[in-house]
């Protein structure tokens, strides 16, 4: 078995006699098969340990790339920020790489760019294309730890996703526009930044299953490509307004809120329900003024926590960051949390 630990240390970890693991190490008969999982988990424990000893009192820097709407990238700016004081000794620095809109060459130049230079990792959200997969397991063959936020790139080299689970969101999100309907029939306009990003496709998923088997009453218009800005987005929204007298409900996936409620109050239409995702800026204002009924919300500071995690255990050979989905919240006007 091998290890850099002296048997004395794993003994001392594993509340064994040196004898005993002495044994265990050489693989010796007559050892029981609990004692020598206590020894693994000894020499598992020891291995924690040091990951942390290697990247305590080190300065980090890592590059977050996001192809997101500003709105929301205030937002992630604002968790790392914030997160990075709860590491120290070992200290974060940041590097943001923002765009509203990316096209994939110049994302993956962007990626190439931050290969090239050196990092210490690199988080990510980005659409779910293969010239980014290609550009991720780049990184990774250059010992660049890469990890999700948000929306994954499942099929990719990445270490770890850091987020929500979406398919759960957008279940949660069938079920509290089904109830408000209470089994009638309603029409939900649900709204797509990309059909690019693999998290809006698994909300949206998780949404049509759950409509499809309970509410089986409650159809769905959809647009995308409005990239989450207003302007396209409200353009988008108005088409699909006035071509669809039915639609009293919206399910917003992919932002761009105050443009379709805009839509909806310059063709003089009611919504009997509103469901949007994250707790930015906007969506908080909207919230607060009740032209938005729930908002589904994931921590961006555990999401910033998981990465730097990642990024630290991506450091010492042989880690792997375990999966991390962080927990969705369903927030109404009544118990938003206070802003960091």
């Amino acid at each position: 078995m091998s290890h850099p630990f002296l048997v004395k240390d794993i003994a001392f970890q594993a509340g064994l006699s040196t004898a005993t693991v002495d044994r265990v190490l050489n693989g010796r008969a007559g050892v029981r098969r609990q004692t020598e999982m206590r020894v693994n988990a000894a020499i598992e424990e020891l291995e924690k340990q040091q990951a942390g000893v290697a990247v305590s009192g080190r300065t980090l820097a890592i590059d977050i790339v996001m192809e997101t709407p500003a709105r929301f990238s205030d937002a992630v700016r604002a968790a790392f920020e914030a997160e990075v004081t709860t590491f120290l000794p070992t200290v974060f620095r940041c590097r943001f790489h923002f765009a509203e809109v990316m096209k994939p060459l110049e994302l993956v130049q962007l990626l190439d760019r931050i290969r090239l230079r050196g990092t210490h990792g690199i988080v990510l959200k980005a659409p779910d294309v293969p010239e980014v997969v290609a550009a991720v397991e780049r990184a990774t063959q250059a010992g660049i730890t890469v990890v999700t936020l948000v929306t994954d790139l499942p099929n990719s080299s990445r270490a770890v996703y850091a987020g929500a689970d979406n398919r759960a969101a957008g279940e949660t999100a069938a079920y509290l526009i089904g109830s408000c309907f209470g089994g009638a029939a309603a029409r939900v306009l649900v709204t797509l930044s990309s059909g690019r990003f693999r998290g809006e496709e698994e909300r949206e998923i998780g949404f049509r299953r759950v409509l499809r088997e309970r509410y089986p009453d409650i159809g769905v218009a959809e647009i995308s490509e409005g990239h989450g800005s207003d302007a396209a987005t409200g353009m988008l929204a108005v088409r699909a307004i006035a071509a669809d007298k039915a639609i009293n409900a919206v399910y917003s996936i992919g932002g761009g809120n105050r443009a379709v409620l805009a839509a909806f109050e310059e063709a003089g239409r009611q919504i009997r329900i509103f469901v949007a995702h994250d707790l930015d800026a906007d969506n908080r204002a909207l919230l607060a003024a009740g032209k938005i009924g729930f908002v589904l919300h994931h921590d961006l500071r555990t999401d910033a926590r998981s990465a730097f995690r990642a990024i630290m255990n991506g450091l010492v050979k042989g880690r792997v960051a375990p999966a991390v989905l962080s927990a969705v919240e369903i927030i109404t006007p009544h118990n938003m949390p206070a802003q960091n």
